[in-house]
């Protein structure tokens, strides 16, 4: 299997910060439509709730790879001075 590179890690980190950005648009945007009604609350209250639950997924695993990125970099940079 393929070693991942820095490069691959960082454009996955931005493609998951899009993505959390467009889901906190269309939630945005979602609510907005909702009728002023007891009804239309529920409904924007679980939207904001569900789109919370999932960019808080999304900076996890953005974290996670952000974490794998660094130390690939930190290895890289060690292997360089020793071949110094």
């Amino acid at each position: 299997m393929p070693t991942t590179t820095t490069a691959q890690l960082r454009t996955a980190i931005e493609v998951l910060n899009k993505l959390a950005e467009r889901l906190n648009e269309q939630a945005a945007h979602s609510v907005i439509q909702m009728p002023e009604s007891r009804l239309g609350d529920d409904y924007a209250t679980r939207i904001e709730s569900r789109t919370i639950e999932q960019t808080t997924r999304i900076e996890t695993v953005a974290a996670q790879l952000k974490s794998w990125r660094e130390e690939i970099l930190q290895q890289q940079k060690q292997s360089i001075s020793i071949h110094v």
